[in-house]
């Protein structure tokens, strides 16, 4: 799909999509449009029930006096409620709207909103952004579809006073969205294709950004003595992997922040197996090393003026007879012995050894991990928040604020010594789970904690949130790429060119 901008005209064809605010008060194009049409958008308003609420929609077909094929309404609500995520979603529901309706063309006038906190030309580039997000398809496997299935809109043309600034405001976003769909992408892809070998090979794309990107194979990572990590992928015929990845956008004298994430490329639960109904869904336990490798696409793509590391740990989880047992203990790369209790608590031993190999190596500013780390998230959060965990406060802050202005919601849970005194082990320096059956997302992150060595840290447990079984405006159904556009964000405001 083609994402133009353009100052405003009457479209010859396809669709035009205008807003409209609360109490059914037209902007600034809505009200030429009814005089153009002889007052069809109000006769229209007046019989039906759309009121220019937020979220609301009113097509009208063939309107008289325009040559656009057909007219719609988006209600704005109230001036005050015109924030970047309101226009992100008029831009997403629009295509979405329109993407398998025969439509080719489409135009979205931006009007200037009384009391609308962001400026003109960022209104823009917010819809276009939404837009972008919300068309979204993973369409690789389907080999045949009737013509009605296929999409149809080809060009989307955002229309705004000041065009070019608003062409300006949108090219880092669209930078951000190629992030978001790579992640995506790799989350979406079946374990068949993508697995430890061809998820470090999806990573290496990323050097014509100028990302630079070793791969660490078994050897490498015995010889570092990754013993908690190469536990987990031992019952697998396909060889575990430690990506890293470097951007340089800053003097080589800044410390870098960084990234880590959990990459289980398909998870079986290894001997300790999990129920057949539904194993399906985890292709997606990279969803972390996803988000991590999305990341890194963005914030090169944009030529983001901050050195960042990005960390994966890439592994199966698989039983066979090499397969780790529960009762193992296996030595991290830390020193600390873990007895494994559950094969299926397997991500936080993958972390263990990627987050302490970060905190060594690079002397990060803070690290974030990601992780489709446990069921228990959901349980606690459903699907609307991701867990936040974190040893620091002002991290934990900076990050919930970015979650919130991207729509991206975290929600803070406690840490504490009661907790870490139930993952003790009788045997070990540390056990992989709790000695029960609650808090388990918390002890998780308390397994995790061990392994910082007091860098300033977060964990991110995003197991509700990296899939997603209904679309939203931006967000289609299926792999989400939650992350990649908060800490984006993150970055943005607190790190970058500081």
């Amino acid at each position: 799909m083609q994402i133009t901008f353009a100052e405003p005209s009457w479209p010859k064809s396809g669709a035009l999509v205008v807003a409209v605010l609360a109490e059914r008060k037209l902007t600034e194009t809505a009200k030429a449009l009814d005089e153009k049409s002889r007052g069809a958008l109000r006769r229209a308003m007046a019989a039906s029930r759309f009121t220019g609420a937020k979220g609301q929609w009113l097509e009208i077909l063939a309107p008289a006096g325009l040559d656009a094929e057909r007219v719609l309404l988006r209600g704005l609500g109230k001036g005050e409620e015109a924030d970047a995520a309101a226009f992100e979603a008029m831009g997403g529901e629009a295509a979405r709207r329109l993407a398998l309706s025969g439509v080719e063309r489409l135009a979205i006038v931006c009007d200037a909103v009384p009391g609308a906190k962001p400026g003109l030309a960022e209104c823009a580039a917010r819809i276009a952004y939404g837009v972008r997000l919300g068309s979204y398809r993973f369409d690789k496997y389907r080999t045949t579809r009737k013509a009605d299935q296929k999409p149809s809109l080809a060009q989307v043309i955002v229309q705004v006073k000041g065009a070019a600034a608003a062409k300006r405001a949108y090219g880092p976003l669209d930078k951000v969205a190629d992030g978001v769909f790579f992640t995506r992408d790799l989350v979406t892809e079946p374990a068949n294709v993508l697995y430890p070998a061809s998820l470090a090979k999806e990573c290496r794309k990323l050097e014509k950004l100028g990302v630079k990107v070793e791969i660490l194979g078994e050897a490498q990572m015995r010889r570092l003595g990754m013993g908690a990590l190469l536990g987990v992928g031992q019952g697998s015929e396909r060889e575990s992997q430690l990506v890293v990845m470097q951007w340089q956008g800053a003097a080589k004298s800044h410390k870098p922040v960084a990234f880590v994430g959990k990459g289980v490329c398909f998870d079986t639960g290894g001997i300790s197996i999990k129920p057949a109904a539904g194993m399906e869904e985890m292709k997606w336990d990279m969803g972390g090393a996803g988000t991590v490798i999305g990341l890194m696409q963005a914030l090169a793509g944009r030529r983001a003026k901050v050195n960042v590391v990005g960390v994966v740990g890439l592994v199966e989880n698989m039983p066979s007879g090499t397969a780790q047992r529960p009762g193992d203990v296996v030595t991290s790369l830390s020193g600390q012995t873990i007895e494994v209790l559950n094969t299926d608590a397997e991500g936080r031993l993958v972390l263990a050894d990627a987050l302490w190999y970060t905190q060594d190596r690079f002397k990060p500013r803070f690290m974030v991990d990601l992780a489709t780390l446990t069921g228990a998230i959901i349980v606690t959060l459903g699907h609307e928040y991701a867990g936040l965990f974190a040893n620091d406060d002002e991290l934990a802050q900076r990050l919930a604020t970015a979650g919130g202005l991207e729509g991206e919601k975290l929600w803070r849970l406690p840490m504490g010594e009661a907790y870490d005194r139930q993952i003790d082990s009788p045997i070990a320096d540390v056990q992989n789970i709790g000695s029960g059956r609650t808090a388990g997302s918390i002890t998780a992150a308390q397994f995790l904690q061990r392994f910082v060595n007091k860098v300033p840290w977060a964990h991110l447990d995003i197991a509700g949130t990296a899939w997603s079984k209904k679309a939203t405006p931006t967000v289609p159904k299926g792999a989400t790429g939650f992350g990649v556009r908060l800490l984006d964000r993150l970055v943005a405001t607190h790190y970058e060119g500081k």
